[in-house]
Protein backbone atom coordinates (compact mmCIF):
# COMPACT_ATOMS: atom_id res chain seq x y z
CA UNK A 1 0.00 0.00 0.00
CA UNK A 2 1.35 3.68 -0.29
CA UNK A 3 2.29 5.90 1.95
CA UNK A 4 0.27 9.67 1.26
CA UNK A 5 2.49 12.62 2.54
CA UNK A 6 -0.93 14.21 4.08
CA UNK A 7 -1.74 11.15 5.68
CA UNK A 8 1.52 10.57 7.62
CA UNK A 9 1.82 14.49 8.36
CA UNK A 10 -1.54 14.02 10.32
CA UNK A 11 -0.32 10.75 12.11
CA UNK A 12 2.95 11.93 13.01
CA UNK A 13 3.69 15.32 12.66
CA UNK A 14 3.94 17.35 15.72
CA UNK A 15 2.77 14.25 18.22
CA UNK A 16 3.90 13.30 21.44
CA UNK A 17 3.52 10.16 23.84
CA UNK A 18 3.54 10.82 27.82
CA UNK A 19 6.41 9.01 28.77
CA UNK A 20 4.67 7.90 32.36
CA UNK A 21 0.82 8.23 31.19
CA UNK A 22 0.97 6.74 27.71
CA UNK A 23 -1.23 9.78 26.61
CA UNK A 24 -0.87 11.94 23.21
CA UNK A 25 0.11 15.69 22.92
CA UNK A 26 0.24 17.61 19.96
CA UNK A 27 2.70 20.44 19.98
CA UNK A 28 5.22 22.20 18.28
CA UNK A 29 9.00 19.91 17.90
CA UNK A 30 10.88 23.02 19.74
CA UNK A 31 8.49 23.83 22.46
CA UNK A 32 8.97 20.35 23.53
CA UNK A 33 12.47 20.40 22.87
CA UNK A 34 12.73 23.43 24.98
CA UNK A 35 10.69 21.73 27.60
CA UNK A 36 7.40 24.17 27.56
CA UNK A 37 5.43 21.60 26.95
CA UNK A 38 4.15 19.18 29.66
CA UNK A 39 1.40 16.31 30.04
CA UNK A 40 -1.78 17.16 30.35
CA UNK A 41 -2.90 14.47 32.47
CA UNK A 42 0.46 13.66 35.04
CA UNK A 43 2.36 16.77 34.76
CA UNK A 44 5.25 15.48 33.58
CA UNK A 45 7.47 17.27 31.06
CA UNK A 46 9.08 13.29 29.63
CA UNK A 47 7.50 13.26 25.92
CA UNK A 48 8.83 11.00 22.88
CA UNK A 49 7.85 11.30 19.18
CA UNK A 50 5.29 8.70 18.50
CA UNK A 51 6.53 5.78 16.78
CA UNK A 52 6.28 4.89 13.08
CA UNK A 53 5.05 0.94 12.82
Amino acid sequence: MAKFDEAVARKFANIFVCRRCKSKVRAPNLKVIAGKVSCRKCGTKALKPKRKK
